[in-house]
């Protein structure tokens, strides 16, 4: 794979307002870049409604550069919020986006959770300096499963001082399936006192993947100002929207196609 030069980092939000969808770029640095309006109930505006909600995926370990920028086409197509890639695809990805909407995510720590902080933290520098908006931490859940509190917090910190001062986004996976309830809720506390952006249910890899009740869990506990991803085992329309209602703000899937597709047909 060549080398490619990092894109400008940008975000979109998007609301409704009485019969109108306001659809807002930024910059990196939050100032507004343009502004879309388009009727509520149009196609175009329809279809981004839970698309713009997922995290397209990809952590295949044998993906190729093919099925990547099969991805990022169809990240552009359907309009997904984020293409959620391993490090290694992370230029390919800056240069088959840019001039999109599509954001950036990719791993650090993954999927074990067990690397040191300084290499989580130089993970995370080197990523965003070639292009990703957001990144995807694993915790360090042995030090969470033998109640070393101050090793969790400290490693989330570190990596969100490294991110926050790039202007990209951190999304702390807890891995749901290892913890007990009372561990849950500790590690959404920790990301939420550290200033973790996003707390998300799981790499995939570990066993099963999100639950409401595990989201539902993580809504209760970092309230409204938080986000809370579900990832891992949703691949369908229902499955989704039942994450949606349970207080999920983004959906990390490899079904983002699929899912569209039902969306649109139902």
């Amino acid at each position: 794979m060549s080398e490619y030069s990092p894109r400008p980092n940008y975000f979109v939000r998007s609301a409704s307002y009485e019969n109108q969808k306001i659809t807002v770029r930024f910059d990196a640095k939050r100032r507004v870049l343009d502004v879309d309006e388009m009727p509520a109930g149009s196609p175009a505006a329809e279809s981004q409604s839970l698309a713009s909600l997922i995290d397209s995926t990809l952590l295949k370990p044998d993906a190729t550069e093919a099925q990547i920028s099969q991805l990022c086409q169809d990240a552009i197509q359907y309009r997904f919020f984020a293409v959620c890639i391993n490090p290694y695809w992370v230029p390919l990805c800056a240069h088959l986006l840019a001039g999109s909407e599509v954001r950036i995510a990719t791993v650090v720590g993954f999927p074990l959770g067990a690397t040191s902080t300084g290499i989580k933290v130089f993970e995370t520098k080197r990523l965003i300096s070639l292009g990703a908006d957001e990144v995807d931490m694993v915790m360090n859940i042995g030090e969470m499963k033998q109640g070393n509190l101050t090793a969790v917090a400290t490693d989330m910190r570190e990596v969100v001082r490294a991110a926050h001062k790039r202007q990209a986004l951190v999304k702390v996976i807890i891995e749901t399936c290892l913890l007990s309830e009372a561990e849950k809720i500790k590690a959404c506390l920790i990301a939420k006192e550290v200033g973790v952006d996003f707390v998300k249910t799981s790499t995939g890899f570990s066993g099963p993947g999100a639950t409401t009740a595990d989201v539902a869990l993580m809504r209760a506990v970092v309230g409204s100002a938080m986000g809370v991803k579900a990832a891992g085992g949703i691949r369908s329309l229902d499955e989704a929207r039942q994450m949606v209602a349970a207080g999920a703000s983004r959906i990390g899937t490899s079904a983002g196609v699929k899912i569209v597709m039902e969306e649109q047909a139902s």
